[in-house]
């Protein structure tokens, strides 16, 4: 099956990745003071950002990919050029350059034993609009995605409107749609958004949405997040995630014109939950040939078993896989688990793309006998698929 083309747009930065290896576990505390001089390795330097990690990751899966996003005229958009120039030169015909605004960039410290830290200069992509989307280029792909609006001023400003209108102007020309988020800073204007409002203006046209569990309930059910998190011992809410709330969340979505609704559970896996047959079949270009197989499904993959070495960009590479999946013809069941598949190469390597393997090499592994972390879902109506090795609730 030919798996047609995808635009990826939104936002794209340059990580920065200090060497802390030296650090043993615990000295973060000690040495991180005001006035100290620390010692680092070399800084390895990546795209980031879902234009990158999304993007890049569909062009390794073999999926024919345009970029489309802002980047400035300086120094840190040389090195953005030449990482993607790496991959592959046509990749940057979609990147605008702006000599108004500086590149984004991330500074990430993770060192031994700690959670990592994100120094975020938000840059070019708070002037990204739905303006610097080709339109020839549109006219050619079968799906678009769009990541990370949260961290962009233009999206949120003004109760969303523009994100309301990239969405209604791509949804108009027939593509199969796809949203992603990011956590925000509560403190910024995306953090601050009314999402709840943005959802509704946005969603009717948006086919696939995919936050990670955290995102979805900061944004749209803010009180909810806040007693998870105060419930949580160490501020980890995934593991008092239940079934009955991500079918909860999920149902919202749907009503609000979503066909497809994926969350990122973190180290619990990937929920599926997809709506009628109907609205499948009306899901574009990247519609399945078969509606009905993708129609009324709720599933929840499992995570497979790796050495962790990092998690940036493991949501973005969950997401690639899934996308690719579903524009290769694969039934539900097979691309939540190529989803979760693509997300645990990603975290076996330190930054967002290294860890990564073709589209043939991943489905090897998943078919070797890849052993997967334990998932038990307790809940009524949820039984365990031993063939497929997921998560199936009967409706």
């Amino acid at each position: 099956m030919n798996p047609g083309r995808v635009m990826v747009a939104g936002h794209l930065c340059l990580d920065i990745f200090p060497s802390f290896r030296h650090l043993e576990e615990g000295q973060f505390s000690a040495l991180f003071r005001p006035g100290r001089l620390i010692d680092v390795g070399a800084a390895t330097f990546s795209t980031g950002g879902a234009v990158s990690n999304t993007g890049l990751a569909l062009h390794r899966l073999g999926i024919d990919t345009y970029l489309s996003a802002r980047i400035g005229a300086d120094p840190f958009a040389e090195i953005v050029r030449r990482i993607v120039c790496s991959y592959d030169e046509r990749l940057l015909s979609g990147i605008v350059t702006d000599p108004a605004l500086p590149t984004s960039y991330t500074i990430i410290i993770s060192p031994p034993g700690v959670d990592r830290i994100f120094l975020h200069c938000i840059g070019a992509n708070e002037a990204f609009t739905s303006a610097d989307l080709d339109p020839a280029l549109l006219e050619q792909v079968t799906l678009f995605h769009f990541g990370y609006p949260t961290l962009m001023r233009q999206m949120v400003e003004h109760h969303g409107v523009e994100l309301k209108a990239l969405y209604r102007r791509v949804k108009a020309t027939g593509v199969t749609t796809s949203l992603d988020l990011s956590f925000p800073d509560p403190l910024s204007p995306g953090g601050q958004a009314d999402w709840p409002a943005i959802f509704a203006a946005t969603l009717p046209d948006v086919d696939i949405f995919l936050p990670s569990v955290e995102e979805i309930l900061f944004t749209m059910r803010r009180a909810t997040f806040e007693r998870l998190l105060a419930e949580a011992p160490d501020g980890d809410i995934i593991p008092l995630v239940t079934p009955e709330l991500l079918h909860d969340l999920s149902d919202q979505l749907l009503a609000l014109g979503v066909k497809i609704v994926g969350f990122k559970v973190g180290a619990r896996g990937f929920y599926l939950r997809t709506g009628r047959a109907s609205a499948i079949a009306a899901l574009g270009r990247a519609a399945p040939a078969d509606p009905a197989l993708w129609a009324d499904r709720e599933l929840w993959a499992p995570c497979f078993k790796v050495n962790v070495a990092g998690t940036t960009g493991a949501g973005d590479a969950t997401i690639a896989g899934f996308l690719a999946a579903l524009l290769r013809g694969l039934a539900p069941e097979e691309a939540a688990t190529v989803a979760v598949a693509v997300g645990a190469c990603n975290v076996e390597a330190a930054d967002a793309l290294s860890g990564l393997r073709s589209w043939d090499e991943t489905l090897a592994r998943i078919a070797s006998g890849w052993e997967q972390l334990p998932l038990a879902l307790e809940s009524p109506g949820w039984h365990f698929d031993t063939q497929r090795r997921l998560w199936v609730r009967q409706h």
